[in-house]
Protein backbone atom coordinates (compact mmCIF):
# COMPACT_ATOMS: atom_id res chain seq x y z
CA UNK A 1 0.00 0.00 0.00
CA UNK A 2 0.97 3.32 -0.58
CA UNK A 3 1.85 5.64 1.90
CA UNK A 4 -1.52 7.67 2.08
CA UNK A 5 -2.17 11.01 3.41
CA UNK A 6 -5.05 13.13 4.21
CA UNK A 7 -3.51 16.56 2.71
CA UNK A 8 -4.27 16.16 -1.11
CA UNK A 9 -5.17 18.63 -4.64
CA UNK A 10 -9.10 18.53 -3.29
CA UNK A 11 -11.22 21.66 -4.86
CA UNK A 12 -12.66 23.52 -2.59
CA UNK A 13 -16.70 22.32 -3.72
CA UNK A 14 -15.48 18.47 -3.14
CA UNK A 15 -16.65 16.97 0.09
CA UNK A 16 -13.86 14.40 1.03
CA UNK A 17 -14.93 12.67 4.28
CA UNK A 18 -11.99 13.29 6.88
CA UNK A 19 -11.67 9.34 7.55
CA UNK A 20 -11.01 8.62 3.59
CA UNK A 21 -7.07 7.76 2.97
CA UNK A 22 -6.13 10.22 0.03
CA UNK A 23 -2.52 9.89 -1.52
CA UNK A 24 -1.08 13.17 -1.54
CA UNK A 25 -0.77 14.02 -5.05
CA UNK A 26 -4.26 13.19 -6.18
CA UNK A 27 -6.35 15.64 -7.59
CA UNK A 28 -10.15 15.70 -6.86
CA UNK A 29 -12.69 17.57 -9.33
CA UNK A 30 -15.73 19.86 -7.89
CA UNK A 31 -18.75 18.37 -6.29
CA UNK A 32 -17.14 14.98 -6.06
CA UNK A 33 -17.59 13.12 -3.17
CA UNK A 34 -15.69 10.75 -1.45
CA UNK A 35 -17.06 8.64 1.77
CA UNK A 36 -15.09 7.75 4.53
CA UNK A 37 -14.24 4.09 3.69
CA UNK A 38 -12.36 5.11 0.40
CA UNK A 39 -9.01 4.82 -0.34
CA UNK A 40 -6.95 6.34 -3.46
CA UNK A 41 -3.42 5.37 -4.25
CA UNK A 42 -1.25 8.26 -5.77
CA UNK A 43 -1.14 9.63 -9.20
CA UNK A 44 -5.45 9.50 -9.38
CA UNK A 45 -7.21 12.10 -11.21
CA UNK A 46 -11.00 12.03 -10.34
CA UNK A 47 -13.30 14.70 -11.93
CA UNK A 48 -16.07 16.27 -11.17
CA UNK A 49 -19.13 14.88 -9.97
CA UNK A 50 -17.99 11.94 -9.21
CA UNK A 51 -18.79 9.78 -6.43
CA UNK A 52 -16.87 7.20 -4.63
CA UNK A 53 -18.70 5.03 -1.73
CA UNK A 54 -18.08 2.04 0.89
CA UNK A 55 -15.13 -0.08 1.38
CA UNK A 56 -13.84 1.03 -1.96
CA UNK A 57 -9.91 0.75 -2.66
CA UNK A 58 -8.47 2.37 -5.69
CA UNK A 59 -5.07 2.03 -6.77
CA UNK A 60 -2.19 4.29 -8.65
CA UNK A 61 -2.73 6.27 -11.89
CA UNK A 62 -6.37 6.00 -12.14
CA UNK A 63 -8.36 8.15 -14.68
CA UNK A 64 -12.47 8.48 -13.39
CA UNK A 65 -14.16 10.95 -15.70
CA UNK A 66 -17.40 13.17 -14.13
CA UNK A 67 -20.44 11.35 -12.78
CA UNK A 68 -18.91 7.89 -12.70
CA UNK A 69 -20.34 6.40 -9.63
CA UNK A 70 -18.16 3.65 -7.82
CA UNK A 71 -18.63 1.15 -4.91
CA UNK A 72 -22.50 2.01 -4.14
CA UNK A 73 -24.63 -0.59 -2.97
CA UNK A 74 -25.48 -3.26 -4.86
CA UNK A 75 -28.24 -3.89 -7.28
CA UNK A 76 -29.34 -7.67 -5.20
CA UNK A 77 -32.62 -7.55 -2.61
CA UNK A 78 -30.33 -10.07 -0.56
CA UNK A 79 -27.81 -6.96 0.26
CA UNK A 80 -28.42 -6.25 4.18
CA UNK A 81 -25.62 -3.73 4.46
CA UNK A 82 -23.30 -6.29 4.92
CA UNK A 83 -19.09 -5.02 4.49
CA UNK A 84 -18.33 -5.74 1.23
CA UNK A 85 -16.09 -3.90 -0.51
CA UNK A 86 -14.95 -2.94 -4.35
CA UNK A 87 -11.05 -2.65 -5.37
CA UNK A 88 -9.50 -1.23 -8.25
CA UNK A 89 -6.08 -1.45 -9.71
CA UNK A 90 -3.57 0.64 -11.39
CA UNK A 91 -3.95 2.51 -14.68
CA UNK A 92 -7.40 2.54 -15.53
CA UNK A 93 -9.62 4.66 -17.46
CA UNK A 94 -13.29 5.11 -16.01
CA UNK A 95 -15.47 7.47 -18.01
CA UNK A 96 -18.76 9.54 -17.77
CA UNK A 97 -21.64 7.40 -16.02
CA UNK A 98 -19.50 4.35 -15.28
CA UNK A 99 -21.19 2.61 -12.29
CA UNK A 100 -19.50 -0.21 -10.76
CA UNK A 101 -20.97 -1.85 -7.38
CA UNK A 102 -19.81 -3.55 -4.13
CA UNK A 103 -19.64 -7.16 -3.88
CA UNK A 104 -22.00 -9.08 -1.59
CA UNK A 105 -21.85 -11.79 0.79
CA UNK A 106 -23.24 -14.20 -1.13
CA UNK A 107 -19.96 -14.41 -3.27
CA UNK A 108 -16.59 -13.46 -1.80
CA UNK A 109 -17.35 -10.05 -1.00
CA UNK A 110 -15.88 -8.03 -3.15
CA UNK A 111 -16.01 -6.59 -7.20
CA UNK A 112 -12.88 -6.43 -8.59
CA UNK A 113 -10.97 -4.60 -11.52
CA UNK A 114 -7.90 -4.94 -12.62
CA UNK A 115 -5.65 -2.99 -14.30
CA UNK A 116 -4.85 -0.80 -17.57
CA UNK A 117 -8.25 -1.12 -18.59
CA UNK A 118 -9.99 1.07 -20.63
CA UNK A 119 -13.95 1.27 -19.11
CA UNK A 120 -16.21 3.75 -21.44
CA UNK A 121 -18.95 5.91 -20.98
CA UNK A 122 -22.36 4.58 -19.74
CA UNK A 123 -20.69 0.44 -18.76
CA UNK A 124 -22.51 -1.39 -15.69
CA UNK A 125 -20.43 -3.37 -13.67
CA UNK A 126 -22.41 -5.32 -11.13
CA UNK A 127 -21.66 -6.84 -7.81
CA UNK A 128 -18.98 -9.62 -7.53
CA UNK A 129 -18.06 -8.88 -10.98
CA UNK A 130 -14.38 -9.51 -11.84
CA UNK A 131 -12.25 -7.21 -14.17
CA UNK A 132 -8.31 -8.74 -15.72
CA UNK A 133 -6.30 -6.84 -17.35
CA UNK A 134 -6.18 -4.33 -20.43
CA UNK A 135 -9.65 -5.11 -21.43
CA UNK A 136 -12.11 -2.67 -23.22
CA UNK A 137 -15.71 -2.53 -22.35
CA UNK A 138 -17.20 -0.22 -25.23
CA UNK A 139 -20.31 2.15 -24.29
CA UNK A 140 -23.08 0.84 -22.89
CA UNK A 141 -21.96 -2.71 -22.21
CA UNK A 142 -23.88 -3.91 -19.09
CA UNK A 143 -22.62 -6.37 -16.74
CA UNK A 144 -24.34 -8.81 -14.39
CA UNK A 145 -23.47 -9.80 -10.96
CA UNK A 146 -20.78 -12.49 -10.53
CA UNK A 147 -19.74 -12.07 -14.19
CA UNK A 148 -15.72 -12.90 -14.78
CA UNK A 149 -13.89 -11.19 -17.75
CA UNK A 150 -10.33 -12.04 -18.21
CA UNK A 151 -7.57 -10.61 -19.71
CA UNK A 152 -7.12 -8.82 -23.18
CA UNK A 153 -11.76 -9.15 -23.44
CA UNK A 154 -13.05 -6.23 -26.20
CA UNK A 155 -16.92 -6.16 -25.04
CA UNK A 156 -18.43 -4.31 -28.46
CA UNK A 157 -21.05 -1.39 -27.50
CA UNK A 158 -24.61 -2.27 -25.56
CA UNK A 159 -22.84 -5.93 -25.32
CA UNK A 160 -25.16 -7.87 -22.54
CA UNK A 161 -23.70 -10.33 -20.30
CA UNK A 162 -26.10 -12.65 -17.87
CA UNK A 163 -25.08 -13.19 -14.82
CA UNK A 164 -22.27 -16.16 -13.70
CA UNK A 165 -20.81 -16.11 -17.08
CA UNK A 166 -17.44 -16.22 -17.84
CA UNK A 167 -15.90 -14.42 -20.49
CA UNK A 168 -12.40 -15.79 -22.05
CA UNK A 169 -9.07 -14.17 -22.69
CA UNK A 170 -8.70 -12.18 -25.99
CA UNK A 171 -12.57 -12.97 -26.79
CA UNK A 172 -14.21 -10.05 -28.82
CA UNK A 173 -18.22 -9.50 -28.57
CA UNK A 174 -19.52 -7.45 -31.06
CA UNK A 175 -21.94 -4.61 -30.82
CA UNK A 176 -25.20 -5.38 -28.96
CA UNK A 177 -23.96 -9.15 -28.29
CA UNK A 178 -26.40 -10.67 -25.71
CA UNK A 179 -24.23 -13.00 -23.99
CA UNK A 180 -25.80 -15.62 -22.01
CA UNK A 181 -23.10 -18.48 -21.66
CA UNK A 182 -19.50 -18.69 -21.26
CA UNK A 183 -17.45 -17.33 -23.68
CA UNK A 184 -14.28 -19.18 -24.51
CA UNK A 185 -10.76 -17.51 -24.37
CA UNK A 186 -9.83 -16.58 -28.35
CA UNK A 187 -13.41 -16.02 -29.79
CA UNK A 188 -15.12 -13.79 -32.04
CA UNK A 189 -18.89 -13.24 -31.09
CA UNK A 190 -21.39 -11.86 -33.17
CA UNK A 191 -24.11 -9.20 -32.30
CA UNK A 192 -27.30 -10.01 -30.98
CA UNK A 193 -28.31 -13.35 -29.38
CA UNK A 194 -24.72 -14.68 -28.76
CA UNK A 195 -23.14 -17.04 -31.65
CA UNK A 196 -19.66 -17.59 -32.32
CA UNK A 197 -18.18 -15.81 -35.63
CA UNK A 198 -14.48 -17.80 -35.76
CA UNK A 199 -11.46 -16.81 -33.93
CA UNK A 200 -10.70 -12.71 -33.26
CA UNK A 201 -8.03 -13.30 -35.33
CA UNK A 202 -7.16 -9.30 -35.51
CA UNK A 203 -7.40 -8.79 -31.87
CA UNK A 204 -5.10 -11.85 -31.65
CA UNK A 205 -2.46 -10.17 -34.37
CA UNK A 206 -2.46 -6.62 -32.55
CA UNK A 207 -1.01 -8.53 -29.52
CA UNK A 208 1.23 -10.56 -31.13
CA UNK A 209 0.29 -13.95 -32.00
CA UNK A 210 2.61 -15.27 -34.64
CA UNK A 211 1.06 -17.05 -37.86
CA UNK A 212 2.06 -20.37 -36.23
CA UNK A 213 0.15 -19.66 -32.88
CA UNK A 214 -3.54 -18.64 -35.04
CA UNK A 215 -2.82 -21.75 -37.46
CA UNK A 216 -3.21 -23.89 -34.40
CA UNK A 217 -5.88 -21.85 -33.03
CA UNK A 218 -8.01 -22.41 -36.27
CA UNK A 219 -7.80 -25.67 -36.18
CA UNK A 220 -8.39 -25.48 -32.69
CA UNK A 221 -11.85 -23.99 -33.44
CA UNK A 222 -12.36 -26.34 -36.04
CA UNK A 223 -12.94 -29.09 -33.91
CA UNK A 224 -14.68 -27.28 -31.78
CA UNK A 225 -17.32 -25.58 -33.83
CA UNK A 226 -17.33 -27.24 -37.15
CA UNK A 227 -16.80 -31.22 -36.44
CA UNK A 228 -20.50 -32.05 -35.01
CA UNK A 229 -18.70 -33.07 -31.98
CA UNK A 230 -20.48 -32.90 -28.50
CA UNK A 231 -18.31 -30.53 -26.42
CA UNK A 232 -17.46 -33.24 -24.37
CA UNK A 233 -15.60 -35.18 -27.41
CA UNK A 234 -14.62 -31.55 -28.59
CA UNK A 235 -12.41 -31.09 -25.23
CA UNK A 236 -10.84 -34.42 -25.63
CA UNK A 237 -9.82 -34.38 -29.65
CA UNK A 238 -7.96 -30.74 -28.31
CA UNK A 239 -5.94 -32.79 -26.18
CA UNK A 240 -2.74 -33.74 -28.77
CA UNK A 241 -3.02 -29.94 -29.48
CA UNK A 242 -2.64 -28.87 -26.15
CA UNK A 243 0.40 -31.16 -25.78
CA UNK A 244 2.24 -28.15 -28.15
CA UNK A 245 0.49 -25.20 -27.41
CA UNK A 246 -0.13 -23.21 -24.42
CA UNK A 247 -2.94 -21.18 -26.03
CA UNK A 248 -4.93 -24.62 -26.55
CA UNK A 249 -4.04 -25.56 -22.50
CA UNK A 250 -5.76 -22.26 -21.73
CA UNK A 251 -8.61 -22.81 -23.79
CA UNK A 252 -9.10 -26.81 -22.65
CA UNK A 253 -8.81 -25.80 -18.60
CA UNK A 254 -11.90 -22.72 -19.84
CA UNK A 255 -13.91 -25.62 -21.44
CA UNK A 256 -13.52 -28.20 -18.83
CA UNK A 257 -13.97 -25.31 -15.82
CA UNK A 258 -17.40 -23.59 -17.51
CA UNK A 259 -20.19 -24.09 -15.37
CA UNK A 260 -22.88 -22.44 -17.61
CA UNK A 261 -21.65 -24.07 -21.14
CA UNK A 262 -20.03 -21.91 -24.07
CA UNK A 263 -21.60 -19.76 -26.79
CA UNK A 264 -21.80 -22.70 -29.18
Amino acid sequence: MTDLSSASLIHPFAVVDPAARVASDVIIGPYSVIDGGVEIESGCWIGPHVVIQGNTRIGPDNRIFQFASLGAEPQDKKYNAEPTALEIGSGNTIREYVTINRGTVQDDGITRVGQDNWIMAYVHIAHDCSIGNASVLANNATLAGHVHISDHVTLGGATLIHQFCHIGEYAFTAYGARINKDVPPFMMIGEGKAHPRGLNVEGLKRHDFSEQRLQTLKEAYRILYRSDLSLEQAIEQLLPLERVSADVALLREFLGKSGRSIVR
